[in-house]
């Protein structure tokens, strides 16, 4: 292919000619060419609705030997570009799949899929069945029974139908209808959440035509009213901040680097490079995961070859129809890059920052823009370390400078908040942070049920998981890997070794072969990825690794014969470990739409394959069991959680023992309470990294000293 063209931005970058790095996304030309490619397998004119156009990552065989010669500065080896095409032939139940090779311009493999493998939904299918629903004329007859007030406005959130094994061969939608607020009846961002009705349209996605309408329970069990109840009219409960009295005593508070930030960005076509404080990665973007991260070193010491979230579920506690369908699996069918945001400067990502942007393809295979999908900056972690010698009054602090690259997915009614936070620790964490508004459900007055909470009145919040998957290839110096788990237990009370009782002590299990784990608080067991091959740990003979901290999370809640549970083969353990195997990229299987389940992380862990010192891919687990409360409405306050990423016996030392400490000079904070007087010790970084020794004295604003910096007075 012709090489591409480095784009300069206004951050420092390194610029020059370069061919589409393996793992480059797909350029805007390069989905004009697969779709173009493909449409010659069929007769002219036929109708192809594209699910997806993406990068066709070449064989991990293949890229390794590419990744050396790359790290080793020599001639890369040829690798061809691929594109994979998901697609259907448009108002039909024919899926396809096709890989077309763009090196070579050929359509490699195309073949029809089979029953009960569905496609995800796209941007203009969901927009058309809201459409759909509100125009077919059955749905406005019975719309009209619940008597509605004059003026009001149906609003249609269409929903992936789920799976229970009954009458559900067809590719079809469930979709849920509500009210705008009554005073904001003309104002398309009204939280119509708080006004639902009990109406479910179905539409059948083949013929796009509704082809059943469901009456939902509104008590406290199954029984669906003969008559349908008029609707009652509640106070509207809106988000929007024209709708609020604000807050007047909220001061303004600016992140400010006056230098510039301390990462570089290299763009090289469709694809992003990034270094910052030793850490080294490549960033990719796609359809279905979003942000992913491929190559991440730390000072030229490899420790993953890919990183990114897999899968989600979010399956519902309400067990009557048609609620106890209702389970999301927000990637597979709908797709991470498809929700994500376009970030907002100031708003979505604060102080200087690095926007990326992608391009993905869209139903009719044409490239679409996704501007300003990964926002990259620096933020302050808090203090990173400190110690004061109690004797002499010497502090000694540094700040933790962090990385973030943050995405943001808009699923219907949530928020996904979803970010790579590096450290100068060496530490690495995946942050979740879910906001947004609950799915709700119309609920009689004075009923209450224990699957789920009133939030307003007549609307029912109803309890529901939220499971992630994170997927970690390792390559921690090198690709062969161990998991072992370290488990801290009681030495036996003894009047020799330990006759006080306080003994206790370690131990490591090597896991064998490919199986789901879980935490265990009581015996603090840690899961570590081990090096085997690489050189020893110099100072203690231990191998070198990093430990995964995951989150206590409870399993999925549906029992083990129920579809929710056979479907998300990723909600029952905390961690599983596999050996590398190409495509096994999605945890919940390649096609989640409703899906049998068979296809997914706990059917590859079931091959038993041995996992010592193999390529091996961990699969991380975590998530929130959300009982909704009434103060997550109208909007929720997001609920946090990281997986943490942390070096284990890698190192000689502390790796960020080479921060500069704080220094008042650089932070310029702000003393409020009066003058701020101490006795200080200075000191300053010359270029060569050393400091000129220590200069005692009192500071009033411009010392310094970690522990004994001063801070400025405002008057």
């Amino acid at each position: 292919m012709a090489p591409e063209a480095v784009t300069e931005t206004a951050l420092p970058v390194r610029t020059k000619l370069q061919a589409p790095h393996p793992y480059a996304p797909l350029s805007a030309d390069e989905i004009v060419n697969a779709s173009t490619l493909l449409k010659t397998q069929w007769p002219e004119g036929t109708d192809i609705q594209y699910k997806t156009i993406t990068l066709a990552e070449p064989p991990k065989s293949g890229v390794i030997p590419y990744l050396e010669a790359e790290r080793a500065g020599k001639t890369v080896p040829s690798l061809g570009r691929k594109a994979f095409i998901n697609y259907y032939l448009r108002k039909t139940t024919k899926l396809h799949e096709a890989v077309i090779n763009l090196s070579e311009q050929k359509v490699e493999s195309n073949v029809r899929l089979g029953k009960n493998v569905h496609g995800a939904g796209d941007a203009e299918e969901i927009m058309a069945m809201e459409t759909i629903a509100l125009e077919d004329e059955g749905v406005k007859q019975e719309i009209e029974k619940l008597k509605l007030p004059e003026g009001a406005v149906v609003v249609c959130d269409p929903w992936i139908y789920g799976s229970d094994g009954v009458n559900d061969d067809e590719r079809m939608y469930q979709t849920f209808l509500y009210v705008r607020g009554l005073n904001y009846a003309n104002e398309p961002n009204s939280n119509h959440y708080a006004l639902p009705l009990p109406i479910s349209p179905v539409i059948s996605s083949e013929t796009r035509k509704v082809i059943r309408i469901d009456w939902m329970p509104t008590g406290a069990d199954n029984t669906i009213p003969q008559e349908p109840k008029p609707f009652k009219v509640v106070p509207d409960n809106e988000y929007i901040p024209e709708a609020q009295q604000l807050r007047t005593d909220v001061k303004p508070l600016n992140v400010v680097q006056p230098e510039g930030v301390s990462f570089r960005v290299t763009e090289q076509g469709s694809s992003h490079v990034l270094d910052w404080q030793k850490w080294h990665f490549r960033i990719g973007f796609n359809q279905r995961e979003g942000m992913v991260l491929y190559n991440v070193s730390y000072d030229n010491r490899s420790l993953f070859h890919r990183l990114s979230l897999s899968d989600m579920n979010i399956p519902y506690a309400d067990p009557r129809h048609p609620f106890h369908k209702k389970s999301a699996f927000d990637l597979g069918d709908a797709g991470a890059g498809l929700m994500a945001n376009n970030l907002k400067l100031g708003c979505d990502c604060l102080g200087s920052i690095h926007y990326l942007s992608a391009v993905l393809s869209n139903d009719e295979g044409k490239p679409q823009d996704m501007p300003n999908v990964i926002c990259i900056h620096e933020q302050d972690g808090g203090i990173g370390w400190k110690h004061t010698n109690y004797r002499t009054g010497r502090g000694v602090v540094t700040r933790n400078r962090e990385l973030v690259l943050q995405t943001i997915l808009t699923v219907a009614n949530y928020e996904y908040i979803l970010s790579f936070i590096f450290n100068q620790a060496a530490e690495l964490h995946y942050e979740v942070r879910a906001t947004g508004i609950l799915s709700t459900q119309p609920i009689d007055e004075g009923v209450d049920v224990p699957f789920g909470t009133v939030v307003h009145p007549g609307v029912l919040a109803t309890h529901h998981q939220h499971i992630f998957s994170l997927r970690i290839d390792p390559a921690i110096e090198g690709q062969n890997n161990r998991l072992v788990y370290s488990e801290a237990h009681p030495m036996p009370l003894d009047p020799v070794s330990n006759p006080h009782g306080n003994g206790y002590t370690t131990s490591d299990t090597l896991v064998s072969h490919s199986s789901g784990l879980d935490l265990d608080p009581a015996s603090n067991r840690t899961f570590k990825i081990l090096s085997a091959s690489a050189p020893r740990n110099k100072i203690n003979g231990a191998m070198s690794g990093f430990k995964l901290q995951i989150p206590p999370m409870q399993p999925m809640l549906s029992h083990a014969s129920s579809f929710n549970h056979k479907r998300a083969e990723f909600a029952d353990h905390s961690l599983y470990v596999t050996k590398y195997a190409e495509r096994e990229l999605y945890s919940g299987g390649w096609y989640t739409n409703q899906s049998r389940g068979g296809t997914g992380l706990r059917s590859w862990a079931s091959r038993n394959d041995s996992v010592v010192d193999e390529d091996i891919v961990i699969w991380a687990q975590f998530g929130i069991n959300h009982i909704p409360r009434v103060e997550d409405f109208p909007v929720m306050p997001c609920e946090i959680l990281r997986v943490g990423l942390k070096p284990v016996n890698f190192f000689e030392k502390n790796p960020s023992i080479d921060v500069p400490p704080a220094t008042q000079k650089v932070s310029r904070s702000v003393a409020l309470n009066g003058a701020h007087q101490q006795e200080g010790a200075e000191t300053s970084v010359l270029s060569s990294g050393r400091t000129d020794g220590v200069r005692n004295g009192a500071t009033n604003g411009e010392g310094d000293g970690c522990g004994n910096c001063g801070m400025e007075t405002l008057m």
